[in-house]
């Protein structure tokens, strides 16, 4: 729906991240005055890479966490960069810096300095500014005359800010709180427990018997840096029915091998698995996961986390009866990611502006409600309810606002990306088999 009436917001977005920057830009193009605010020196995010995790709880259980990136120093894009850009600045090669397909992740931090400088988006950060509090101004207030407090803290010199904003946006990332599994004996055992959030390199690990719990992508990418340094590494997988790229990285190192999920935890430092094998292990990384996590939120019960659901959100992005004064960014998985958000920040923006309008309350219930029951008929677990995974979803979504449909190179490159990595898990970031693919992108107007 679409009004003509256009107004100016006070709006503050939480986080630099990517989705926390390209809601900014969408905010100030729409007219709102936005302050974003970043607890560390610079925008980024998660790509912002922090190698300094000794005063973080190995297992990620402190309400706020003092390390924000949960990136590792040798980790590379899983997708080519190609598909990684937000739509009108795409992610191409600078001389001088990370040149392959599949880059490193200072390269990706680098494209998100560029886009920051590109559109004037540094003066907007308070950086160093740890955000606190978030509640409502006066909790009987619903729709639009709906105000936030928002109190932060700068970081350096512990002065406390405490405002008013009409409108909040939660862009603070989903890969910085770590979820763990709930194993008999956890608690007892005394030898090195930690999570992925805080491993960065492997040397640490020289001459140690370790186990890894997960294999999706960090579980199978410290597994691969493990080979050369550890003595032994036990992958703990739910199903021991791998991809054929995993089976082949098994197969050819002698010191890595596959076993079921973890039945307990011994304080002899015993690891026994659901078969009845077992191994003395000195370390155990779990590569589980992470969970959503706003400690700062105060919202009187009303938007909550329960087994990895947010909600009750309308579109994965609207608490209903909070809307369109709070919303959250980034918080679907399994998408292209940057263009998504995108898509988001720009119906935030409009919505605010009063140039669009949301559903009525009882019909984003509706079908919030209706969208849960999908789910559930599907067996689809809670904890996946946005795991998305549907180009065309993300092209519906993007209906709201005129936003460009995913383009087929798009699906194709990712698509041929994950269907290589299935086959070659090792080396499918340095050979590919999409070149007549990739020379039609390059020529697109994106592109030149």
């Amino acid at each position: 729906m679409i009004s003509e009436r256009k107004q100016s917001k006070y709006v503050c977005v939480i986080g630099a991240g990517p989705s926390g920057l390209v809601t900014t830009r969408e905010l100030r193009k729409e007219g709102h005055c936005v302050v974003m605010m970043e607890q560390n020196h610079d925008v980024g995010g998660q790509w912002l890479y922090d190698p300094n995790v000794e005063g973080e709880d190995p297992l990620g259980r402190s309400k706020f966490s003092e390390v924000h990136s949960s990136i590792y120093a040798s980790l590379r894009l899983a997708s080519p960069r190609e598909i990684v850009g937000f739509s009108d600045f795409p992610f191409v090669v600078k001389k001088g810096r990370d040149t392959r397909r599949f880059p490193g992740h200072r390269e990706l931090l680098w494209y998100l300095e560029d886009f920051c400088e590109c559109f004037g988006l540094r003066e907007t950060i308070r950086f160093n500014t740890r955000v606190e509090y978030v509640g409502m101004l006066d909790s009987d207030e619903v729709g639009e005359g709906l105000k936030w407090v928002v109190r932060s803290r700068d970081v350096e010199s512990e002065k406390v800010v405490e405002e008013v904003f009409d409108a909040v946006v939660v862009a603070t990332g989903q890969y910085s709180h770590p979820r763990l599994p709930s194993i008999k004996g956890m608690e007892a055992w005394k030898r090195k427990q930690m999570h992925s959030h805080i491993y960065r390199v492997p040397h640490p690990f020289h001459n140690e018997v370790v186990v890894v719990v997960g294999n999706a992508a960090s579980g199978q990418d410290i597994c691969i840096e493990l080979v050369g340094v550890a003595k032994e590494i036990h992958l703990s997988a739910k199903s021991l029915d791998i991809s054929e790229g995993l089976s082949k990285i098994i197969s050819k190192h002698h010191n890595l091998h596959l076993h079921p999920q973890i039945e307990s935890l011994h304080e002899d430092g015993r690891v026994v698995f659901v078969d009845g094998s077992w191994v003395v292990a000195d370390t155990i990384i779990y590569c589980t996961g992470y969970s959503y996590s706003f400690p700062f939120l105060d919202t009187k019960g009303i938007v909550a986390v329960d087994d990895d659901r947010v909600g009750p959100l309308y579109e994965h992005t609207f608490p209903p009866s909070l809307a369109p004064s709070l919303s959250f960014v980034g918080i679907p998985r399994k998408i292209i990611a940057f263009p998504f958000f995108e898509s988001q920040a720009m119906w935030i923006a409009q919505l605010l502006s009063g140039r669009k309008t949301l559903p009525s309350f009882h019909d984003m219930v509706r079908s919030i409600e209706d969208f849960y029951q999908s789910r559930d008929a599907a067996g689809i677990p809670k904890h996946q309810t946005h795991d998305i995974a549907d180009f065309e979803y993300c092209d519906k979504y993007g209906d709201n606002v005129g936003f460009p449909h995913t383009e087929e190179w798009r699906k194709k490159l990712l698509l041929s990306t994950v269907g290589n990595a299935q086959v070659n898990l090792e080396t499918y970031r340095d050979s590919w088999y999409d070149h007549e693919l990739l020379q039609v992108v390059l020529q697109s107007p994106l592109f030149t």
